[in-house]
């Protein structure tokens, strides 16, 4: 339970005040966890540090004001992830899988009747939620996911099916569980439905099977989950058109909020490595001193700047009153590229820190860990670039044009942008093109698109000398991406590896 005082003040605080007294706390927590070696491995962040955490009512930025909290505005959810991923990945992570996945979809399809008591859980006695989607044989290929749902004779919904890979396994109090229409014949529906489980209750309490021994992301449980629930009516999450429109308003949404996850720790990774570099002395000159250190400093400073550009985006864009169903790809250019940008950041702040990020009690060595998975959950980075190239090439077609130029220069992301790139991406695009190419003509396309969403922060303020440094690294890696598009074979893997392929043989 949250202090008597806290409880009454939270709600009107401002939000300055509400962030700083949270980020005090997140300091003065991870101070004394990061220094503790064994804890490190524990699965679970520490339940009286984890408490302390709790009592500023974090996850009220993620309800509606009129359920209590303070009206899930996504400048406020984006700044509560920032603050603690500068501080822990896994506890950023917490929160987006609490806001974007369980408070902003809950508030947005859940049935009015059971929101207040389900909201004042998150509000008072620090409750927490989780999306149910993947199976075991059903990971990215979510929409043929077995778990059924068939309606009983009390007019109760009973479903059953296996779910793995949720963070949060057996620690969350609720769950979004995904699950398809079982028809009379005993077919599962194309659509996919949404229904609201409370774990305390018998009724809808889901088994956790087996507990995963994940490596990184420690303190979030991950696990394989069997369920075989009853839920009432009520329960069940009411969709504007169809269930997948809403799951993809979902996942879109969620998409465009890792940026948040993602711009605290670039900048942690930012700050440690720039102190790192001017303290670090080799033969009497400090680490700064030498032209690849300002190189890589560089990077990370543009890595800060592009994941900016898409919070300042994303502040605007993603509140729940848009429907963000249609919104595939900037949503997969969000994703996709800020998770490899939190990667890249990791090995290079590794890299700065040479023997001492090698430490178990180092943030280099645990980011490298923590920030790899975000490249793969809710879709991997090249299915989405994938995906990305061929929604665009989607729209060409139907616009009867096959230059990218011309094309970027007429669509409404990259407009502004695209003649920053002209001399790289005036290039017919060819039918029929192989997945590995288009895998890297979605990263192309996605820096481009980002390219044009940094003009926009730089229209309102940003620090110019900091977008200039951006646009040269994105022009630089679009220059990059379409020579590698260009050059790229069709090279497969060799029959028969293990035939005549000893060096030692041959000696």
């Amino acid at each position: 339970m949250m202090s008597t005082d806290y409880q009454k003040s939270f709600r009107t605080l401002a939000f300055n005040e509400f962030i700083g007294d949270l980020k005090q706390t997140l300091h003065e927590v991870f101070e004394v966890y990061n220094h503790d070696e064994a804890g490190f491995h524990a699965r679970r962040f520490p339940q009286d540090m984890l408490k302390k955490i709790m009592d500023h009512v974090p996850l009220s930025v993620g309800i509606p004001s009129e359920y209590g909290g303070r009206g899930a505005k996504p400048k406020e959810c984006m700044s509560l992830l920032q603050a603690a991923s500068y501080e822990s990945i896994p506890l950023t992570l917490i929160f987006g899988i609490n806001i974007a996945l369980f408070c902003e979809p809950f508030g947005k399809y859940g049935q009015k009747s059971i929101k207040q008591q389900i909201f004042d859980k998150f509000l008072m006695e620090q409750h927490m939620g989780g999306l149910m989607i993947t199976e075991p044989e059903h990971g990215s290929d979510a929409l043929n996911m077995k778990t059924a749902y068939n309606q009983t004779e009390n007019g109760h919904y009973h479903l059953a099916g296996i779910k793995h890979w949720q963070g949060l396994t057996g620690m969350a109090d609720y769950w979004l569980v995904a699950a398809r229409k079982k028809t009379s014949s005993g077919a599962l529906g194309r659509d996919v439905d949404l229904f609201v489980t409370e774990d305390h209750v018998t009724d809808q309490h889901i088994n956790v099977r087996e507990l995963y021994k994940n490596n990184g992301l420690y303190p979030i449980p991950y696990g394989l989950n069997q369920i075989d629930i009853n839920i009432p009516e009520t329960h069940r999450l009411i969709p504007e058109t169809t269930g997948i429109k809403m799951l993809m308003d979902i996942l879109h949404r969620s998409r465009l909020q890792f940026p948040g996850m993602a711009i605290g720790f670039i900048k942690r990774t930012l700050d440690d490595a720039t102190r790192h570099c001017n303290e670090r002395i080799i033969r009497g000159n400090p680490l700064l001193q030498f032209d690849q250190v300002k190189a890589m400093l560089t990077e990370l400073e543009t890595s800060f700047t592009i994941c900016s550009a898409m919070c300042f985006r994303s502040s605007s864009s993603t509140s729940i009153d848009h429907d963000l169903a249609l919104s595939g790809i900037e949503a997969n250019t969000f994703k996709a590229v800020v998770s490899d940008l939190m990667q890249q950041s990791a090995q290079i702040y590794m890299q700065l820190l040479g023997g001492k990020g090698y430490r178990i009690k180092s943030m280099g060595s645990r980011a490298i860990m923590d920030s790899r998975p975000f490249q793969i959950f809710e879709g991997p980075n090249d299915m989405l670039f994938t995906q990305l190239a061929e929604m665009m090439m989607k729209m060409m077609k139907k616009s009867k044009e096959n230059n990218l130029l011309v094309f970027m220069k007429n669509y409404d992301l990259s407009k502004n942008a695209a003649k920053c790139f002209a001399k790289d991406i005036n290039i017919i695009l060819e039918k029929g093109i192989p997945q590995r190419k288009l895998v890297i003509l979605g990263q192309a396309m996605a820096k481009v698109i980002l390219g044009d969403h940094l003009m926009s922060m730089a229209n309102n303020g940003f620090n110019p000398s900091m977008i200039t440094n951006c646009m040269d690294r994105l022009r630089r890696d679009v220059s990059n991406l379409i020579n590698n598009y260009n050059e790229q074979s069709s090279i497969c893997p060799s029959e028969g590896y293990n035939e005549s392929s000893s060096w030692l043989d041959i000696l």
